[in-house]
């Protein structure tokens, strides 16, 4: 069989994913494509940068012979115009003109959103950190292929201070919480199916942890009292993260197997993997 072709396109800008991996972790384009790997070790996997200024992207019949793209997380903001997001937009938008299986991480849904037609604000409920408890599927989210082997209700690693307000069209809302009412869609959006999500089911524990330690404002936003609970809680997280079954840092961080358990974790993916992209990589093999 034809070996799947996947593009991760990045969305953080250099100076950022400098200082991630700084902090100890990786970079988001980096981590995403290891998931990847592991789901389907014979992927071909390809990394593209559209928030570096000059970067040549694949375009045209390029982008079209991937089967799918998935695009990561970022600490920039949609609503700011920044040349680093336009590119974004513009190139997600050329994206979404092909047969293509798309999923989207937080970032992602907010990009796919707004080059689909819809909008994105600033949460006024304040930043969603660490975890998104409770995030439940709507009627249509627990028939849906995506949630295949993921309970109706269930925590996922999540960072982000925006969230969709309002849904492109073509889109179906497949789960929420309090925070954000859209926690994930489908969109169908020119020729593309795409699946995005709020939170990240492609984040182990580690990058969490290197997340919380290269944001000081998580201080003076009173999720903790000063820098050492903060270095504390990331500290829980990295040992959790190398021995998921630690009970007493389960209990003390209220994790349970949705997040502990990285094939749960990661279901979405791999049902991404399974049901849109394996179809798209058979019908580009018997055209070929």
């Amino acid at each position: 069989m034809t070996v799947p072709r996947l593009l991760v396109v990045e969305g953080d800008t250099p100076e950022s994913r400098a200082l991630e991996v700084a902090m100890g972790g990786v970079a988001t384009s980096d981590g995403y494509a290891e998931v990847l790997r592991r789901i389907s070790p014979r992927a071909r996997i390809d990394i593209a940068y559209p928030a570096d200024s000059g970067r040549d992207l694949p375009g045209g019949a390029d982008l079209a012979g991937y089967d799918g793209i998935a695009l990561t997380g970022s600490s920039l903001h949609v609503y700011d115009g920044a040349p680093a997001v336009t590119r974004q937009i513009a190139y997600m938008r050329e994206a979404l003109a092909h047969d293509i299986a798309v999923f989207g991480s937080c970032w992602g849904l907010q990009v796919l959103t707004v080059a689909a037609g819809g909008t994105v604000q600033r949460n006024p409920r304040g930043r969603e950190l660490a975890f998104g408890r409770d995030i439940r599927l709507t009627e249509a989210g627990r028939g849906h292929p995506m949630y295949r082997g993921k309970p109706v209700s269930f925590t996922a690693p999540t960072v982000h201070l925006d969230e969709v307000a309002t849904l492109a069209p073509g889109s179906t809302l497949l789960a929420g919480n309090a925070f954000s009412t859209v926690q994930a869609v489908e969109l169908r959006a020119g020729k593309a199916l795409a699946w995005a999500v709020q939170y990240h089911p492609e984040y182990p524990l580690r990058e969490l942890a290197a997340i919380i330690r290269r944001n000081p404002a998580l201080v003076a936003e009173e999720f903790f009292a000063d820098h050492d609970e903060r270095e504390s809680y990331a500290r829980d997280l990295d040992a959790l993260d190398h021995a998921p079954g630690t009970r007493r840092l389960a209990w003390r961080l209220g994790l349970d197997v949705t997040v502990l358990d990285a094939s749960v974790r990661t279901r979405e993916l791999a049902n991404w993997m399974t049901d849109v992209v394996t179809p798209r990589l058979r019908r580009r093999a018997s055209a070929a």
